[in-house]
């Protein structure tokens, strides 16, 4: 199934119907609240791309863009949208069965709508006019609040770290090339016979059998393990690429956010010591699982590593440097080095 088959196989506008539909209510705000955190975002996020830019030696010249404010149902949409481009699907979907669309898009939204209540920001590089930031200003409302912290100041913050990912796609227009040249590989089946991936399963089930009786607790690493063990040799590599590569942009944000922070956002530090507690905080357990199946504890380790990864770099070598990473496919860390940035030194400056 090629990633066009895969993007004809969905209702996306029943996607985003269904998604929109199934948001968790937003805190309540008084419509002065709405407007004031509408308003800062906006202006915040135009703030931070100057900062972003020095720091990050990362700037084409091009005009400052405005971000797009949206509430959960609004991320739904441009998220299906998004997937949909990616995918190379027809805007609802007019090959396949009606059924299998719709029920596939069902599913879509559902999930779309379970993540729509925790994300605070995105780059979306794919979106029609070529690169949209998107920041979900109930989301941004909810955790300010949980953390008690100051408002404007945390709007500020949290604008950083996503508008470093509008520069790093701006500044690299290939990178978003990259990740769907790999998506295509990921989700092309064509070559595998059923049985191949019944075997390859069959496999991974049996060397990872806990003792009789007993069942761990699913994790990030056995997802991946799990989706690895299904895929052809492409696939994993490809699958490799992605995960190297948000492990690369994730941290690279951060390390800018940590950065660019002190200079910018004056109770930056209350504001990261209580935003690291809180995504260190133990789930209950059918939330935590949910977690694990979308991928938010694979997000969460992405930050940590790469955090790392870049850290170590910049401090040994500099900031111009280390964007040599930004060169092409060939000059991103592989998955061997991202934990061992020395290698990726050795091999690349």
């Amino acid at each position: 199934m090629s990633a066009v088959n895969v993007g004809h196989t969905v209702d996306w506008e029943f996607a985003a119907t269904v998604g929109a539909k199934l948001v968790r209510p937003a805190p309540p705000v008084t419509d002065y609240t709405k407007g004031q955190a509408i308003e800062q975002l906006s202006a915040s996020a135009r703030a931070a791309e100057g900062p972003v830019r020095d720091v990050t030696g990362l700037n084409e010249g091009a005009a400052v863009t405005d971000a797009r404010i949206v509430d959960r149902a609004e991320w739904v949409r441009a998220a299906t949208e998004s997937m949909r481009v990616m995918t190379g699907g027809a805007q609802g979907g007019k090959s396949g069965g009606m059924l299998a669309r719709r029920i596939t898009g069902a599913q879509t939204g559902a999930v779309l709508a379970f993540v729509s209540s925790g994300i605070l920001g995105q780059y979306d590089p794919f979106a029609s006019d070529g690169g949209e930031l998107l920041l979900v200003y109930p989301n941004v409302i909810a955790v300010e609040r949980q953390l008690r912290v100051s408002p404007a100041d945390f709007r500020l913050w949290v604008c950083l770290h996503e508008v470093t990912h509008r520069v790093q796609f701006r500044a690299n227009p290939w990178l978003a090339e990259h990740m769907s040249a790999s998506l295509a590989v990921i989700t092309d089946e064509s070559g595998q016979e059923l049985t191949q991936v019944v075997g390859r399963l069959g496999e991974f089930v049996r060397s990872k059998r806990a003792a009789e009786g007993q069942a761990a607790e699913p994790n990030s690493e056995g997802m991946v393990g799990f989706l690895r063990a299904i895929q052809s040799e492409p696939q994993r590599k490809a699958l490799d690429q992605l995960l190297v590569l948000g492990t690369l942009l994730e941290g690279h944000a951060d390390h800018v956010m940590d950065a660019v922070g002190p200079k910018v956002v004056p109770s930056v530090t209350v504001i990261r010591r209580r935003f690291n507690e809180r995504r260190q905080r133990k789930q209950p357990p059918l939330q935590r699982i949910l977690r694990t199946l979308m991928g938010f504890d694979a997000k969460m380790n992405q930050y940590t590593r790469g955090k790392a990864f870049v850290d170590h770099v910049v401090g040994e070598v500099g900031m111009a440097a280390f964007n040599t990473v930004w060169t092409s496919p060939e000059t991103l860390p592989l998955p061997t080095e991202v934990d061992e940035p020395q290698r990726w030194i050795a091999r690349v400056l």
